[in-house]
């Protein structure tokens, strides 16, 4: 178990990139591999854009890292009111030298294939941009927009890997969203999630009325992670993913024990009671809930009450039900050595417990 003080598991010595983002750290590790790419892809509305914009403010906030957002379809003005309800505020980020936002227009009508493609425009003008402010994140949504031209499967793996290469040389911890692609593929082009060092897929589903988003860590390259779907919100702070793993729900325990009030049950409990701060399920017919007194008698201070839930039920196995239980708020009061309950039972019904239980 790892203390709450470093409640990252082991990455093998790769290191990592904060995201910020609340749950998704715990399910990465520690959060992305620094100064490599990571691919983020999903359907539309699932909150690509979200995620890597929300990975380049909490950088900049939080980690004092300044990030550069390309985007080839939102213009600067779009994304400024599209995160502002989740109170980011881009422009004075920007006025701080902390983020830089460029749009790059691509038009397909305009794009023809003739020979060899060529990103070193691209390069150029995301060099200038990251040498500007000294980014160290980098945030490219979408890259089908400046492929959406070329259909040769071989130049597109050939400047998929330029592009990725180009970016780890420089050092930047890059996210690069796509669009979900049809049938098993990923991305549209089906070729992003192999040159990518981490890929993190998003889904956005509608089942019986019910709408819920997934998170899915589906590579990782050189370190471990969770590996399953967990649930994640978007409200007005940003996403928030919940790891329904050992990952996320690590903690300390105590070693202090409480004796159960039973002198018998303590030895059986290897003569010292309870875990301090642990729950206890007991289970049993009605009736047999006097063990629950002894421990609230031998460890409430004198004069001290305590509110739990009593209650009476049937136990009939012949019936149409093996237990009915009808709550009953109670307290038991603390006064020298008497537990005196602080409201009368009710009267004793047809298949009650006998008087003189609880």
């Amino acid at each position: 178990m790892h203390s709450a003080s470093n409640p990252e598991p082991a990455s093998f010595g790769l290191p990592k990139c904060s995201t910020g983002i609340a749950g998704l750290d715990e399910i990465t590790g520690g959060g992305l591999p620094r100064g490599r790419t990571t691919l983020v892809c999903g359907s539309a509305g699932c909150g690509k854009t979200l995620l890597g914009m929300e990975f380049l403010v909490r950088g900049a906030t939080e980690f004092g890292e300044p990030g550069l957002f390309m985007a080839f379809e939102e213009t600067f003005d779009e994304l400024t009111q599209n995160v502002a309800s989740l109170g980011f505020d881009l422009k004075r980020l920007g006025e701080q030298n902390l983020l830089t936002l460029d749009h790059v227009r691509v038009e397909r009508s305009e794009i023809e294939e003739t020979g060899e493609y060529d990103l070193q425009g691209l390069f150029i003008r995301l060099g200038h941009a990251i040498d500007t402010i000294k980014a160290k994140r980098v945030v490219l949504d979408t890259i089908e927009t400046l492929f959406a031209g070329l259909c040769n499967a071989s130049i597109l793996r050939a400047e998929l890997r330029r592009l990725f290469r180009w970016l780890n040389d420089r050092g930047v911890t890059t996210i690069i969203t796509g669009e979900r692609g049809d049938g098993p593929s990923l991305t549209r082009h089906g070729l992003e999630e192999y040159v990518s060092d981490c890929v993190i897929v998003l889904d956005h589903r509608v089942n019986d009325q019910t709408s819920t988003r997934r998170l899915r860590v589906v590579k990782y390259r050189g370190s471990t992670h969770g590996a399953n779907e967990y649930p994640f919100l978007i409200d007005a702070t940003g996403i928030s993913v919940l790891p329904i793993t050992s990952l996320g729900l690590e903690h300390e325990v105590s070693n202090e024990r409480v004796s159960s009030g039973v002198p018998r049950l303590d030895t059986m409990l290897g003569g010292k009671g309870y875990f301090r701060g642990s729950s206890i399920l007991r289970h049993g017919r009605d009736g047999q809930d006097q063990p629950c007194g002894p421990v609230c008698r031998r460890n409430l201070p004198q004069g001290r009450t305590l509110p739990l839930p009593l209650f009476r039920g049937i136990a009939r196995p012949d019936g149409p039900q093996h237990a009915v239980h009808r709550p009953r708020l109670g307290t038991l009061a603390y006064r020298g050595a008497i537990a005196v309950p602080c409201q009368p039972p009710h009267p004793q019904r047809a298949g009650d417990a006998p008087a003189g239980h609880p």
